[in-house]
């Protein structure tokens, strides 16, 4: 049976029993704030099962992406090592939405298993959770009497908290579970020691399958355990798991899930795999087929390599499977993009995002594969120098924070400095290398750290969005909560009527203010006439966000009464601005895809009040032509003055049906909001203008790259607009005045060609005077043991030092020259070693060592090297170090 038959059994199977299959949710989350990744197949529903949402149905059954590898739930440093780790993975997975339980859910497990899948009886073992009493929480005897009707009871085991009682962070909903393992070991082996006694215990071929978790609870900020409104089943059977029982393997590596890419890497790199747990060369191909797959998948659902966040977890995966194929396969070139075609091949048919995207995620891969093996071999050059200055020393360690350094600044793999070091046999100082990561690790928590308390509910009763039509509206706050961060403490608040936009969809949340209706000399029902400035009780909102479905704003302080009526206003010019620039990215959107084609997708943007950024799909730099064609589409339906349509609540298949533009990596409900300008129509949740007549004018600043495939168009649009014209139009008259005259561009060309003409007299002058010097300084070089040496300060710029430098070397036999210099108020180091000299002396470590004293740092090849630095009163000490070494 093929993997693609054995999914879609799966889902046939469901479907069968009342459940509706759903497609998988984007593997990046962009509305979750515990979360980067998806990481189980329940994500995607956890406002469900906090009551925040209604589901569709009460059955669900999908296959949803999943990623581990950050937070608590991690298998990153596992994956090759062993044969059933993956990051990112498929969850096979069955949702009872308060409609089934225990009962069912276990029928369900054990008939697919057993009786469609025909896995022997025999070789299943299941486990319940045995209780704690440290939570007050009871053996699953439900579980375990449900069990007991399809399957021995002793093959029925007990499982503590760690393993059976499932939590997907350190807060949300959870709750007992039961696993199925599967003894997938010979007869041979079966009669030497029990299954019973290998299940949870890591053994390769007993493994778990399926897990069932019951969701009872929700945990809360304080640790605490609440009881949800409704019971509800969560299942999550690993396919690539499932695949190697079913398919009769001993490693998921060798299914059809991974073989075809697997001879894929074996025909670009010449190399055979042999399966083999231990071999370095097997366990790079693991590597390298597995994290092929996380990366792919991120980068069509939208979330591409980057240096933070989630993007940084993506591009550590990519650089890690570069540096195992670098390593033990002997890949100097980029090959894994190759690889895209051959998993869009075997799961594009039920992901047909990697069909969609293929150009976009081939062309990101090859491009960060380039840059990073450019970073390898740079690393590899300063690595040797290390090595080398170790040796000089007479030292058999490299320093750790030098190793650090290399790793974190350049992303040379620590790894790889460790298999360099032993080809020399030296060795790491790890524990400096220790010191340094949990420096940073401790650097990163503290910027990132944020403590949550419960909230504090007032009235349990559905918040409600009226921010699309009013901008101000009598409301009360519902719920509150306090949160610490590395800014001090603030609190978060859940507004009954809310006119505030939360953050979303590249649009940053709403600023405003609240006025309670306590406030001395406030009207609540003619508030227009209160002078708001110096008044002590006003809370002003900073900020809104979109959590598990509630609106939340970030305030300072909780008003004296919290109970109380609020009159609730939004920054009104802010919003005014925001939503021009809102209203113009579809605009842009569109007229993109005229001009350049309809290969052009938006990848990301982010609109504010005083600009706005786009991203989107294209492989080459745009001409200024194409930015002006675009620019002057967009500002012709300005002018047009076309009224906004808006359709609310409309079904996606009816969103659809009326070529509505919808973006690979964002998860869309059953109903949907349309924003419609003419011909440009978009799912969109944000705010907009009424007529795009209210925009006033667009203009593009900058046009760039961001990744491979992707560019980025920054621009202003309403009162940003009108400032820059005018700005634009002070300047000119500056400079008209400036110059004396109204023909600028005769003046400045004027003015280019006399500045030609005296940079040409300047550099005569100056190679006369470099001359001059060389011809001086040679009689001032003093006999030095072996050599020559000169040590001067000076005040000349680089260019003219390096130009004497070089000719002192090549007219000075046996001489080390060494100038540092003042010039431009900024120290400046030069070392010049002749060429006699040559494995004597290395002018870069000379100047290595010179630059501490200027607080600097440089490098060179053992000829010629420079330094540049900070301290100025360090140029005297400097000398003194020269006439030392």
């Amino acid at each position: 049976m093929t993997s693609q038959q054995i999914r879609q059994q799966f889902l046939d199977y469901f479907k069968e029993k009342g459940h509706q299959i759903v497609p998988s949710a984007p593997i990046g989350l962009k509305d979750d704030p515990t979360l980067m990744f998806s990481n189980s197949g329940m994500t995607q529903f956890k406002d469900y099962f906090l009551g925040y949402k209604e589901p569709s149905s009460v059955r669900i059954a999908d296959t949803q992406k999943c990623l581990r590898v950050s937070g608590k739930h991690n298998d990153l440093d596992d994956v090759g090592r062993d044969t059933y780790h993956h990051t990112m993975f498929e969850m096979l997975g069955n949702w009872s939405f308060g409609d089934y339980f225990k009962k069912e859910a276990i029928e369900f497990a054990w008939q697919l298993l057993t009786e469609v899948y025909k896995i022997p009886k025999e070789n299943l073992y299941v486990t319940i959770f045995e209780g704690d009493a440290a939570e007050n929480l009871e053996r699953d005897s439900d579980a375990y009497n449900f069990w007991k009707e399809h399957i021995a009871e002793n093959r029925i085991i007990n499982g503590n908290k760690k393993d059976n009682f499932w939590e997907m962070g350190e807060s949300g909903p959870c709750g007992p579970c039961s696993e199925i393992h599967v003894d997938l070991r010979s007869e041979e082996e079966k009669a030497k020691i029990s299954g019973l006694d290998l299940v949870n215990n890591d053994h390769p071929q007993v493994v778990e399958i399926w897990n069932l978790v019951f969701m009872e609870f929700n945990r809360k900020a304080d640790g605490s355990l609440e009881k949800l409104p409704k019971q509800h089943v969560d299942t999550g059977m690993g396919f690539e798991r499932l695949c190697m029982a079913l398919q009769g393997k001993k490693s998921n590596y060798d299914t059809d899930v991974f073989t075809p890419l697997i001879s894929k890497v074996e025909e670009l790199s010449g190399k055979k795999y042999e399966g083999i747990l231990e071999n370095e060369k097997d366990i790079a191909i693991r590597v390298v087929v597995d994290h092929i797959r996380a990366i792919a998948f991120a980068i069509a659902d939208g979330q591409l390599p980057s240096n933070g966040g989630a993007g940084y977890v993506i591009r550590r995966i990519l650089r890690r499977a570069i540096s195992y194929s670098y390593r033990f396969l002997g890949m100097k070139e980029p090959f894994l993009y190759e690889l895209v075609a051959v998993l869009k091949n075997e799961m594009g048919t039920f992901f047909p995002e990697l069909i969609k995207q293929e150009k976009l995620v081939t062309e990101v891969i090859k491009e960060e594969e380039t840059s990073f093996l450019k970073t390898i071999e740079h690393g590899l050059k300063r690595i040797d120098l290390i090595i080398n200055e170790t040796i000089a020393k007479g030292e058999k360690t490299l320093p750790g924070t030098e190793v650090f350094e290399l790793y974190d600044t350049y992303g040379f793999p620590a790894d790889l400095s460790r298999i360099i070091a032993e080809e020399k046999q030296l060795t790491v100082d790890e524990k400096g290398f220790d010191e340094e990561m949990e420096k940073q690790k401790q650097r990163s928590k503290k910027s990132s750290a944020q403590k949550v308390y419960d909230w504090e509910i007032l009235e349990e009763k559905p918040e409600i969005f009226v921010g699309y039509d009013q901008t101000e509206v009598e409301t009360y706050i519902t719920r509150y909560r306090k949160i610490e961060n590395k800014d001090g403490e603030f609190y978060q608040i859940v507004l009954a009527k809310s006119p505030f936009y939360p953050e979303g969809g590249g649009q940053i949340g709403d600023r405003g203010i609240l006025i309670p209706s306590y406030t001395e000399g406030f009207d609540i029902a003619n508030p227009s006439v209160f002078d708001v400035t110096n008044c002590s009780d006003i809370i002003e909102v900073l900020d809104t966000k979109k959590e598990n479905n509630l609106i939340v704003s970030l305030i300072k302080e909780l008003p004296k009464d919290a109970g109380v009526v609020f009159f609730a206003k939004v920054n009104h010019a802010d919003r005014k601005n925001t939503q021009a620039n809102h209203s113009v990215t579809h605009l842009l959107h569109e007229a993109l895809r005229e001009v350049l084609g309809t290969h052009v997708e938006q990848k990301g943007s982010f609109v504010g009040p005083d600009y706005l950024r786009f991203d989107f799909s294209h492989f080459s730099k745009m001409s200024e032509d194409e930015l002006k064609l675009v620019e002057n589409k967009v500002n012709s339906k300005i002018k047009e003055n076309i009224s906004l349509e808006e359709f609310r609540d409309l079904p996606i298949a009816e969103a659809t049906e009326k070529g509505a533009m919808m973006l690979f990596g964002e998860k869309y409900g059953d109903k949907v909001r349309m924003i419609q300008f003419g011909s440009s129509k978009e799912l969109c949740g944000g705010t907009h203008v009424k007529s795009t007549g209210e925009i006033g004018h667009f203009k593009i600043q900058t046009e760039s790259s961001t990744a491979a495939g992707i560019r980025r168009i920054e621009a202003i649009s309403g009162d940003k607009s009108s400032e820059y014209f005018i700005n634009l139009e002070n300047q000119l008259k500056e400079i008209s005045s400036l110059l004396k005259s109204k023909d600028l561009a005769k003046s400045v060309e004027k003015l280019l060609e006399e500045n030609t003409s005296l940079k040409s007299e300047i550099e005569s002058l100056k190679a006369e005077k470099t001359k001059s010097q060389t011809a001086n300084w040679k009689n001032e070089f003093t006999e030095s043991g072996d050599k020559k040496l000169l040590i001067k300060k000076v005040s000349l710029d680089a260019g003219s030092v390096k130009d004497i430098v070089f000719q002192l070397k090549k007219e000075v036999p046996t001489s080390i020259t060494v100038i540092i210099s003042d010039a431009g108020e900024k120290p400046m180091i030069t070392v010049g070693v002749s060429d006699d000299l040559d494995g004597k002396y290395h002018a870069g470590n000379i100047v290595k060592e010179l630059a501490k004293e200027i607080q600097g740092g440089g490098g060179g090849n053992p000829g010629f090297a420079t330094a540049g630095g900070k301290n100025l009163s360090g140029i005297d000490a400097a000398v003194a170090k020269a006439l030392e070494l």
